[in-house]
């Protein structure tokens, strides 16, 4: 049951990959890989600006999912454009002098 979970959530990553670069940015400061976390105050600040990176692409792939799901809603809705028939109108007669 793990297990599934488990890959449940590396696939549900994979589709993702900007968050799972995030996921690994923040692991590697965790683990501190780049050996330059040698105070809580450094491991602070990166983790608050791997975070706030995090969140940001989180909303724009939330925004493109929700896009992507509002485009299919409609083309649902509306399979055809719609026109207005042709224009008719020549323009504007032009004035007596």
């Amino acid at each position: 049951m793990i297990e599934n979970k488990d890959q449940n959530f590396i696939n549900r990553l994979n589709q993702h990959p900007k968050l799972r670069e995030r996921m690994e940015v923040l692991l590697n400061v965790v683990e501190n890989t780049a050996g330059d976390c040698t105070k809580a105050d450094d491991a602070e600040h990166y983790v608050i600006e791997e975070l706030r990176k995090m969140g940001n692409d989180a909303l724009h792939c939330w925004t493109e999912k929700a896009v992507e799901k509002t485009s299919e809603t409609v083309r649902e809705q509306q399979p055809k454009p719609q026109g207005h028939g042709k224009k008719k109108s020549a323009g504007t007669q032009p004035s007596e002098k």
